[in-house]
């Protein structure tokens, strides 16, 4: 399905004792990143992803390394000049619900200030996480026609998504788009 954060709801889990070091993937954790991405795309939550894809979407990936173990990741993918989409945001279901996912998608949107991006959409089924972190809800893609003319010249299936094209309505029914503007 849609290709957005898998995190709990809030439960009383506590931080970490050693918090996980926030750093950029490598070719090294392809494997890992793809157990966690496999693990929440059968049940529909995450956007499946091949092999080669997340090895070729690396330089978009951060990870959450907690004693040499990646046990989160997240994706920040630039659509368009003042626009970017968190991919892939995932933790591990042991790791959830300790400030995990926060952590990683704070990252994402620092480092989509340090691109110049303005703006960072999400298509999601957590509404109320991405809520937390100041996403609202929004309608339709928020970009204009002529920009979602050239979009539509794309071949990634998260920017088809992001359109609403036919050919993905069946990965994005059910979930809520969302966007934050960055200060």
């Amino acid at each position: 399905m849609a290709d957005d954060a898998l995190v709990d709801p809030p439960r009383s889990g506590s931080p970490l004792v050693d918090p996980p070091l926030i750093r950029p993937a490598l070719t090294r954790d392809v494997l890992a990143i793809a157990r966690l991405v496999d693990a929440y795309s059968g049940p529909g939550q995450l956007l499946a992803k091949s092999l080669v894809t997340l090895y070729e979407d690396v330089p978009e990936f951060i990870v959450a390394d907690h004693g040499g173990e990646v046990i989160g990741c997240g994706a920040l993918h630039v659509m368009w000049e003042d626009l970017a989409e968190v991919r892939s945001l995932a933790v591990r279901p042991a790791a959830q619900s300790r400030g995990v996912g926060s952590t990683l998608l704070e990252a994402l949107l620092a480092r989509a200030r340090t691109l110049g991006v303005t703006r960072v959409f999400c298509l999601t089924f957590q509404t109320r996480f991405f809520g937390r972190h100041g996403f609202t809800e929004i309608d339709a893609a928020p970009v204009t026609e002529a920009v979602y003319q050239q979009m539509l010249q794309s071949f990634d299936d998260g920017v088809a998504e992001f359109l609403e094209l036919e050919r993905v309505k069946a990965n994005t029914l059910g979930n809520t788009r969302m966007l934050r503007h960055l200060t």
